[in-house]
């Protein structure tokens, strides 16, 4: 398994129960998608949300990834400008 080395920090990691609810039915875990945000691999996002994610990793602001479960439900990783949280959700809860 490759290790992947975080670019930033997550802060409190917080998932809404729906969230949950989907990786833990995927049989995942919130660490399979949260390793991958804070590595920066951006999952699902457009190309210019991407270009947008790498601008904002040197100018501190907001950071979203879009990824999908084993049974192919839609999740978002949003952290915080400030690196204070970072929030798993589903589309419709954004």
């Amino acid at each position: 398994m490759t290790t992947m080395k975080a670019l930033f920090p997550l802060g409190q990691i917080v998932a809404t129960p729906a969230a949950l609810e989907a990786i833990e039915e995927a049989g995942q875990t919130p660490a399979d998608f949260l390793a991958r945000h804070a590595a920066g691999d951006w999952g699902g996002v457009s190309p210019d949300d991407a270009q947008e994610n790498e601008l904002s990793l040197k100018e501190g602001y907001r950071l979203m990834s879009v990824y999908w479960t084993a049974k192919e439900e839609k999740l978002y990783l949003i952290t915080e400008a400030d690196r204070s949280a970072t929030t798993m959700l589903l589309p419709d809860e954004y």
